[in-house]
Parts: structure tokens; C-alpha cells; sequence
């Protein structure tokens, strides 16, 4: 708690000065999340639409034709804990949209874009042991070389990682944890998982999250309602910057539940080869 009262002092003492840098600066381009889609489903999932249809893994592990007209088989996650996932799923969706986003809304139409911007950027400075480690043990020393650098220029130029200068500087962040590690040593995702408030995991990347939490700065402040005060406040603001994209993703699927499952999924699997 007092690391977070300390970031809000500093905040609001440098709020006009970092304000006027900030939009000196020229912005970076947007990018593109692979969860983007056409449309956009604004309303809880009904009852009818979140139970299984029939056949729904055949169907998810049909083959699909190709436009040269060869077989690709599309993999899927094992899924044997389908009923609690889906019961979980179904926890979240009705907390996203019943709970999480009105609050969320609010809290942006309140709270300026370049504060909530700049308590993530903080947040995302104090996690890079996480990247830093995991880039190491996954072999990619100049990634590790790039979060080092990163953290030495945004924790002083940056003002204490309130502004993500590095990125400007084209030294950019790479998404990594102990899950893909794990993963990059041959391990397989296991079954897929939904944790409850969460979101999709696999029986790997959840053991990864504990290794994670072992590298989390935050993780070591006393008492232990700070923590959870500080990590609350850092899951909050960071998914409130993303409301919306849960939307876009099950928006226009027929079954949103495997829709996230097979998203969350090849997601995955595409950060394992980068």
C-alpha cells in the first residue's frame, strides 16, 4: 500500500509537467490485438447460448479447407474439465458485463487517459524480472539485453516508468512469462482451464502464474492486504483499458465458449515460436 500511495504522489505531483511531455511526444501507432473481429456483442450470454451444442468438439476439430485446397487439420486444446470450465465461463461473462464493465466505463470517463496510461506503464516497469528471467532461461539474450535497457531508461528518463520512453527509442517490450518458457522447453499446455475472475488458462500456464508471482516485485510487500490491494488495482486499471475486446472476440461466434478456448489457444502457441 505504500508503494501505491507513494505512485499516486508522484503522479499527481507531476501530473501537469509529464501531461505537457507526453503530448509533445508523437504517439505510436495503434496495435492491432488478435482478438480484434467485426462485430460486437453488447449483452450477457442467455442461457440457451451457453450450453454445448451438439457435436461442438467434432465440429471445433473438423478439418478446414484450405484455399489451395489441402487438409489442415486445426488443433485443439484438450478440454476434460469442460463442464467446470464451462460453468466458470459462463461466472465470468455474467461479472464482466453485470459487474466489471459499467464500473470500468466509469472509472475511464473519470479518470484521464494519460493517468490510466501511465499507472500501467508503472505496473508493466516494476514486472520486468518477470520478462527479464524468462527471456534468459528461454535462450533469447538480446530480448533480456532490450528489458534491461528498457527498465534502466524508463525507471529514470520515464520518471519512475510513468512513460513508456523505450518504446519511442524503438526498444520494444516482448510478452513472455514462465508458461511460454515452460512451453519452450517441449512442454505441452495441458488442459485447458477458466479461472474464475481470470479468464482462460491451461494446466501449464497456471503453474507458470506461480512461478510468475515468485518474480513479481509487488508480490513482496507486507502485509498481505497490501498485495492484494496492489495487484487489484494493477488488474483493474489494466482491464478497464481493454473493455471492449472481449466483445469483438465472441461477439460473431456461433459457440463464444470455444471461440475463446481456441483463441486463447493458438495465442499461445504463436508467442511459444516468437
Amino acid at each position: 500500500m505504500k508503494l501505491l500511495g507513494a505512485f499516486l504522489f508522484l503522479t499527481l505531483c507531476l501530473f501537469p509537467v509529464l501531461t505537457q511531455a507526453e503530448t509533445s511526444l508523437p504517439a505510436p501507432e495503434e496495435e492491432n490485438t488478435p482478438s480484434q473481429a467485426a462485430s460486437v456483442r453488447t449483452e450477457p450470454l442467455s442461457p440457451e447460448k451457453t450450453e454445448e451444442p451438439p457435436d461442438a468438439t467434432a465440429v471445433q476439430a473438423a478439418p478446414e479447407e484450405a484455399d489451395s485446397g489441402e487438409v489442415i487439420e486445426e488443433e485443439v486444446i484438450a478440454d476434460p474439465f469442460e463442464p467446470l470450465n464451462r460453468l466458470f465461463f459462463t461466472f465470468n461473462d455474467r461479472f464482466y458485463f453485470w459487474i466489471f464493465k459499467p464500473v470500468a466505463k466509469g472509472y475511464n470517463n473519470v479518470v484521464p487517459e494519460v493517468l490510466r496510461v501511465s499507472m500501467r506503464n508503472f505496473f508493466n516497469n516494476l514486472m520486468m524480472p518477470v520478462r527479464f528471467v524468462n527471456s534468459f532461461l528461454q535462450g533469447k539474450v538480446e530480448s533480456a539485453g532490450i528489458e534491461l535497457a528498457r527498465f534502466g531508461i524508463n525507471s529514470t528518463i520515464g520518471f519512475a516508468g510513468l512513460f513508456d520512453i523505450a518504446k519511442r527509442m524503438n526498444l520494444e517490450g516482448r510478452e513472455t512469462d514462465t508458461g511460454l518458457t515452460l512451453g519452450s522447453y517441449g512442454i505441452g499446455p495441458g488442459p485447458y482451464m477458466i479461472l474464475p475472475f481470470l479468464g482462460p488458462s491451461s494446466l501449464r500456464d497456471t503453474v507458470g502464474r506461480v512461478g510468475d508471482g515468485f518474480l513479481t516485485p509487488m508480490n513482496y510487500i507486507t502485509p498481505l492486504t497490501d498485495v492484494l490491494a496492489v495487484e487489484a488495482t494493477r488488474y483493474f486499471n489494466e482491464n478497464a483499458m481493454r473493455v471492449g475486446e472481449y466483445e469483438d472476440l465472441v461477439g460473431s461466434s456461433i459457440e463464444p465458449y470455444a471461440a475463446l478456448r481456441n483463441a486463447y489457444s493458438q495465442h499461445r502457441k504463436s508467442l511459444i515460436g516468437k
